[in-house]
């Protein structure tokens, strides 16, 4: 098992908002997290580092997350704290009105894998040399598609695809999306929106099958998403479970 992780300004923002991390807690358990921060200036950038902080140093303190049960409440509960943080700074600092993160995580474990999210950064496995999709973005055009105002491909590039209808920090009590995942996978993938908006899941994979190193194949993505524009802040995570079938 291997993993690294990766963020970049991209080619047009000033600042990076996004936060990454991959981290383990006292049972060898893995964390990993990407947070994309809103609100421009420095205040997305810190409701990501806010968010990511928070969590990890309460993951990598506690012995094991527990059973599923027990870890869906952990995830729950923790996420809510980062939350209440984040909604705490915005009201004490007046110039912060505005700001909060996506956030999309992992918990891995010997029994188990829980992928959750708020907003729209992706959380996928990884199986077979193909990418699959486990969170669900919480989008306007998302929400547009499910009602059937709007097909797919015109919600890929509809003016207000970016337009969030949930984030941390946004309101007082958010509930994240958790998913069970099966284990039988090759991989954990998890990106800020500033990579799918320029490299899609085939293009991706297609990276992510290469035999070289987890570092080389990160930063050949963040590459390839800065050589189509780069609009946006690139975050990426991954951890590799099975590199052998990755690479048959």
């Amino acid at each position: 098992m291997e993993y690294y992780y990766i963020t970049d300004p991209g080619k047009v923002r000033l600042r990076n908002e996004d936060s990454v991390c991959i981290c383990e807690n006292m049972q060898g358990e893995k964390l990993l997290i990407v947070a994309d921060g809103m609100g421009g200036h420095k205040d997305g950038e810190i409701a990501s580092s806010i968010a990511l902080n928070l969590i990890c140093d309460r993951f990598t303190n506690i012995s094991s997350v527990g059973n599923k049960e027990d870890a869906i409440n952990w995830i729950q509960s923790t996420v809510s704290e980062a939350n209440a943080q984040i909604f705490k700074y915005e009201k004490e600092h007046s110039e912060s009105e505005g700001m909060g993160t996506t956030i999309v995580l992992a918990v891995l474990t010997n029994s188990f894998l829980l992928i959750g999210n708020i907003g729209d950064s992706s959380g996928y496995i990884f199986k077979n040399k193909k990418l699959h999709k486990i969170t669900i973005d919480h989008t306007l055009v998302n929400l547009l598609v499910k009602s059937g105002e709007l097909t797919p491909e015109e919600a890929k590039n509809h003016p207000k695809k970016n337009v969030l209808m949930k984030a941390l920090g946004s309101s007082p009590n958010v509930e994240m999306d958790i998913f069970s995942v099966e284990l039988n996978i090759d991989g954990i993938f998890l990106c800020s929106d500033g990579l799918t908006n320029m490299l899609d899941d085939v293009q991706i994979a297609k990276v992510l099958s290469e035999n070289t190193s987890i570092k080389d194949r990160l930063e050949k993505l963040v590459f390839k998403a800065n050589n189509r524009g780069g609009t946006d802040n690139i975050s990426v995570a991954y951890l590799e479970i099975n590199k052998e079938e990755s690479h048959d």
